[in-house]
């Protein structure tokens, strides 16, 4: 596959079967509009047939992972039944393409990854991140349920308590603290982590591979087991997408001021 079609992320093949993916739009902090919300959500799939391909590696251009969501996106969304119908189930691909990928996925979270980047970073099967990196779920805050990937993974990884916590407040967490609470593998100094990660994406494409995808596999049960509390997260956050808190939300956002629900 020559991954040709792709218009936000670039891609270099490197030794042994390493696939570098990095999410290449650093003039907004790599934030996921339309079109890259789209290439998230279905390159996994072209990752998991690719017969060159043995370990992806997905990374941000710049300083960032990827500052979630697009505001105008969002905006477009808002009480569009259309636009929210084909993202509940863009939103399901993205997380569920993920999960059943064949290949590992290692994400080099190089910056910032709120949205559909802390999607990526946090469902890679290994998470390499900066110590000073800004981790969150923001979904509250803009007026909307957290749906797009947190009550099948964050609960998992950092316990129910620390999940309730930090997705009920939609505080953000550094790269450091993740490690702390076991949200990712490893927290770096930033200049680090790329190296980082392909270093152990090297390791692992040149390793059983059969063994290394089945054991993938098997872990990630955990989370096809968890499917139906991610399915109805998801709905919820779309449904909250038709009433008028998100429309605060995004202008508080815009107007950088805090919102004022009602």
């Amino acid at each position: 596959m020559t991954f040709s079609d792709y218009q936000q992320l670039l891609f270099e093949r490197r030794d042994h079967g390493v696939l570098l993916i990095t999410i290449n739009n650093p003039e907004k902090y790599n934030a996921a509009d339309e079109e890259l919300h789209g290439e998230l959500a279905r390159v996994w799939n072209e990752v998991s047939r690719d017969p060159e391909t043995r370990v992806a590696v997905v990374t941000g251009a710049g300083r960032a992972f990827s500052a979630g969501g697009d505001l105008a996106m969002v905006e477009r969304m808002a009480g569009d039944h259309g636009r929210v119908s084909h993202m509940l189930g863009e939103m399901s691909d993205l997380v569920y393409n993920i999960i059943n990928c064949e290949k590992p996925i290692i994400s080099a979270i190089n910056g910032v990854a709120v949205g559909a980047g802390v999607v990526v970073a946090l469902l890679a099967d290994i998470a390499i991140c900066a110590e000073d990196a800004k981790l969150g779920d923001g979904h509250v805050k803009l007026g909307v349920s957290a749906g797009d990937h947190a009550a099948i993974i964050w609960p998992l990884l950092a316990g129910m308590a620390k999940a309730r916590y930090y997705l009920l407040t939609g505080e953000m967490v550094t790269g450091a603290e993740a490690e702390r609470l076991g949200m990712v593998a490893k927290a770096l100094p930033r200049d680090q982590v790329l190296d980082e990660s392909l270093r152990v994406a090297d390791v692992l494409a040149t390793g059983a591979q059969q063994a290394i995808r089945l054991t993938k596999r098997s872990l990630n049960s955990w989370l096809r087991s968890a499917g139906p509390t991610f399915d109805q997260s998801a709905a919820y956050e779309m449904l909250c997408f038709m009433g008028p808190d998100v429309l605060e939300g995004a202008a508080a956002l815009r107007e950088k001021r805090a919102p004022k629900f009602s």
